[in-house]
């Protein structure tokens, strides 16, 4: 599946996590895509792919035959941040981008390039915006795309020589709870 795809399955599923809950993860819909992710590694043939009870999602990329290097290890979070919704995403892509000031259609509300300088080098690029009314979610479902996109083209493309990946994905980072229940036995990269 091509990231781009990937992204936008990924931005589909609520992730919001709250500052008022006690559980672990925050909020249970972080385990639906946590789980979706568990079960995506799994399919495309990492080992140990798994949900734990905490809601991190925990897998290894096998090294390359003869690869006798330390593991790397490659962390996203899930969750999207409590200041907007995360529910129902309606993503735009915005395809061969002018380079000027972008509009989120369902409200009005403008990207200014002279807010965000940095757009101006996008021209010509595929941007992705919400339609103004929710989060993306780009922080850090892209990471999540990217990672599981590396996984399986590395996995499809067995000439490319690799060190052992662990893989995890957590939730509550966007609280500052990601980390709090992060298994180091889980994950075999120091």
């Amino acid at each position: 599946m091509e990231v781009t795809q990937r992204f936008l399955k990924y931005v589909s599923f609520d992730t919001t996590s709250s500052e008022t809950s006690d559980t672990v993860p925050t909020t249970a819909h972080q385990r639906v895509l946590g789980q979706y992710l568990a079960d995506e590694l799994a399919a495309l043939g990492l080992e140990g792919a798994h949900l734990d009870d905490k809601g991190y999602v925990y897998a290894v990329l096998p090294a390359t035959p003869g690869c006798d290097a330390p593991a790397l290890g490659l962390i996203a979070h899930m969750d999207t941040a409590p200041d907007a919704s995360g529910e129902n995403v309606n993503p735009i892509l915005h395809e061969n981008y002018d380079g000027g000031d972008v509009v989120l259609p369902a409200t009005g509300k403008v990207m200014k390039v002279s807010a965000f300088p940095f757009l101006a080098s996008m021209k010509g690029e595929t941007l992705i915006t919400t339609d103004g009314t929710t989060l993306l979610g780009a922080d850090d479902k892209a990471g999540v795309a990217e990672i599981v996109t590396l996984c399986e083209y590395l996995l499809t493309h067995p000439e490319v020589k690799h060190r052992p990946i662990a893989v995890c994905f957590t939730p509550d980072e966007e609280i500052g709870r990601g980390t709090d229940r992060f298994r180091m036995d889980r994950f075999p990269a120091k």
